[in-house]
């Protein structure tokens, strides 16, 4: 892997991975982690495009800033996209799938987009899950963040979250443990409205999970309906985190979809 970086509109660098060959692909992840939650699935990517993993603001090799808000993180992914020079299929799950979409209104050189359920207010199915993170991240037990995240607010099992436990991703889940509250709030403070995204015409497939909690398929009902140029993927068995429970159906779904464009 090679590592790039660009400085965001707020003068915040941004750090993204580069590996593979073929038509750029650009991944941005959500709550927590770097790019290194992108591993089970870079193999089958790597051999169709030329992958840039982003490391999100405050976390891995990206910079960070006093002040936090939403549209600086779209910001940050148009100007990775804007720098690889030519146009990019744009990849989002849960939190970098919000990201993703505010840098397409930002952007004219993203070709395609892929969002795997887009994230909702966790508030809104899980009430007071920010305040309790808070405590623990006070308390300086920063796995427990992550742990009490992916149940409260993905919906794993407690067998999930030992999986997850596993996985080359979760030290830096771990890491970023401290951003996770921030996210939280700024998807309140941010209001999401699909009407906004009317304009945008670029093909899109929205993926969900057929296990994942009915928020998820809310906000990608909602855009499904307002994007003109999307479709919708539900992936049997699956739910928020496909990419380590169900990496071949991910896959070969994304693969699919962008050998059609």
């Amino acid at each position: 892997m090679t590592q790039d970086r660009v400085t965001s509109a707020d003068g915040t660098p941004i750090a993204s991975w580069r590996s593979g060959d073929g038509p750029p692909l650009v991944l941005v992840h959500g709550t927590s982690a770097d790019h290194s939650r992108w591993a089970p699935v870079l193999p089958a990517f790597e051999q169709r495009h030329t992958v840039h993993a982003v490391d999100r603001r405050g976390r891995g090799a990206s910079g960070d800033a006093e002040d936090y808000a939403l549209e600086r993180e779209f910001e940050d992914v148009a100007a990775v996209v804007d720098s690889i020079g030519e146009p990019v299929i744009l990849l989002g799950q849960s939190y970098g799938g919000l990201c993703a979409l505010g840098a397409a209104l930002l952007s004219s050189n993203i070709r395609a987009l892929v969002l795997y359920e887009p994230a909702s207010d966790a508030e809104r199915h899980s009430p007071g899950v920010t305040d309790r993170l808070e405590t623990l991240l006070q308390a300086g037990d920063l796995d427990e963040v992550v742990a009490t995240m992916a149940r409260r607010f993905a919906g794993a099992h407690p067998e999930m979250v030992e999986f997850l436990r596993t996985q080359p991703a979760w030290r830096a889940r771990v890491a970023a443990a401290h951003t996770i509250p921030r996210e939280l709030r700024a998807v309140r403070t941010y209001r999401f409205d699909p009407e906004r995204f009317r304009g945008l015409t670029v093909p899109t497939l929205l993926l969900f999970g057929s296990e994942s909690a009915p928020a998820f398929r809310e906000v990608g009902e909602a855009l499904d309906a307002a994007l003109p140029n999307a479709r919708s993927v539900v992936m049997p068995g699956q739910g928020h985190v496909a990419m380590d429970t169900g990496t071949d159906l991910f896959t070969t779904e994304v693969l699919r979809f962008t050998a059609d464009l």
